[in-house]
């Protein structure tokens, strides 16, 4: 199928790749939904950009602070989505905001080359302020749980965005004031103790608890059996949820069986949705945007659908420049497009992919997380990142939820594998606090060192 069949003015839009995104973009202007195609563009701005150079921009935010904040996730989101799609590959969806989120609460506590680490990996550009740029964010977002609809201000439920952070700390387990401080007041994340050594089973349960209640149910066992242990120090949590309905729906009548070429050539029979809009859509080099928004129109859905064969390379070759020029090139036109009702579930452990994305440091024995604690912080690791997501989307509109939860635990030291004295060998016996040598010796033949056997 030719791509100026998929979507142009009057054609639609077959979505290859959904992208879930928020931003402040240029929402459309609220008007009926046309009743017939029509090839007038409703601006002079034309939607083509060069066709050897992709459009770029920056986030359009006026608070450098926040811009500086989202600039650095997008990087972050798509290091990491291009990471695990060559660990994993298949769909996906992950929340980097989340993932960020949770571990800038680590992040607090990091120091030396583990903090130096995160920093690079995560897109962390603004030191110690991310952390109230981080809540510049979460308030803006709190701004937005709930959204009417501009024009039909009754439709007050078909928006809901709820954000919650959360720390769990082993009873007994003497966290720096500053360190709790500055979760509580940046991330609305208190403290709350938890028994890992007596009942880690138990605690493992009660977060898990906590995550689906804040995701409506859609959450369930985020940690999974083993993952909580007795070494466990603390958990961060994240957990977002997300149901919003279109600004403008699909009409269920519409809805019809079609084909849908996967990756790897493969088709299958999908219900596919059809509509005739006008929307923000913009012609790229190698592909095509269209942005969905949703009721309130703060928040919206961008669906990026690169040309027949080039879905990798533009997957691989997309930077957060070239993500934010998409949103700064799109302009309101009007097409059909035609997008596959779709549900699924990802489940990630990102240890590996954090660290070969160069944060190694935090998973190691030399890991060095002294700002959490009123000691040296000496001994304490992520043991594991987890994050879980749900995402449906229908004629009605988009439910999504994902959580993440960063385990720290006291981490075992470093083992030499098997050390075998089987050969002569020396020995002595020290005062360690004065390392005053007592005793010294060797043994060379164990063989006549065996008492009086």
């Amino acid at each position: 199928m030719n791509r100026r069949e998929v979507l142009a003015l009057s054609g639609a839009l077959a979505a290859a790749t959904i992208a879930g995104c928020t931003g402040d973009g240029q929402p459309p202007a609220e008007t009926e939904t046309e009743t017939t195609a029509t090839a007038t563009a409703t601006t002079d701005t034309p939607t083509e950009t060069p066709n050897d150079e992709p459009p770029t921009g920056e986030p359009s935010v006026d608070d450098e602070r926040l811009a500086a904040l989202a600039a650095g996730n997008a990087e972050f989101a798509l290091d990491l989505h291009r990471q695990v799609a060559s660990e994993q590959g298949g769909n996906q969806f992950l929340s980097p905001y989340s993932i960020s989120v949770a571990l800038a609460m680590t992040y607090a506590g990091a120091r030396g080359t583990t903090r130096e680490q995160m920093e690079a990996t995560l897109h962390y550009t603004l030191g110690e302020d991310v952390h109230p740029a981080f809540a510049d964010l979460r308030a803006a977002l709190e701004a937005r749980e709930t959204a009417q609809d501009p024009v039909d201000g009754d439709e007050a439920d078909a928006f809901r965005l709820a954000v919650a952070n959360a720390l769990w700390g082993r009873e007994g387990f003497a966290f720096s004031e500053a360190f709790l401080d500055r979760l509580d007041s940046n991330y609305g994340g208190g403290v709350r103790r938890a028994d890992f050594a007596g009942d880690p089973d138990g605690e493992r349960a009660r977060i898990n608890g906590w995550v689906a209640d804040r995701t409506e149910g859609r959450i369930e066992d985020l940690l999974p059996a083993g993952s909580v242990t007795p070494d466990t120090s603390l958990v961060l949590t994240n957990a977002i949820y997300f149901m919003a309905q279109w600004a403008h729906t699909f009409d269920p009548e519409d809805t019809e069986d079609g084909t849908f070429t996967a990756l790897d050539g493969s088709e299958s029979t999908v219900p596919l949705m059809r509509q005739e809009l006008k929307a923000n859509y913009v012609d790229l080099p190698n592909a095509q945007a269209v942005e969905l928004p949703y009721v309130g129109r703060d928040v919206s859905m961008v669906l990026l659908l690169p040309d027949e064969g080039e879905f990798e390379s533009f997957e691989q070759s997309l930077t957060a420049s070239r993500l934010f020029g998409v949103f700064d090139a799109m302009r309101e036109r009007i097409g059909d497009i035609v997008l596959p009702r779709f549900e699924f579930e990802t489940e990630v452990r990102l240890s590996e992919a954090l660290s070969n994305l160069g944060m190694s440091a935090a998973f190691g024995s030399d890991a060095d997380f002294g700002g959490m604690t009123e000691g040296d912080g000496s001994g304490l690791a992520i043991d594991e990142v987890f994050h879980k997501s749900f995402v449906s989307v229908d004629e009605e509109g988009t439910e999504a939820a994902v959580a993440t939860g960063v385990v720290v635990e006291s981490s075992l030291p470093p083992s030499w594998g098997e050390l075998r004295f089987d050969r002569p060998f020396l020995f002595c016996i020290r005062d360690r606090p004065t390392d005053a040598i007592l005793f010294y010796g060797r043994v060379v033949d164990a063989g006549a060192a065996q008492g009086d056997e």
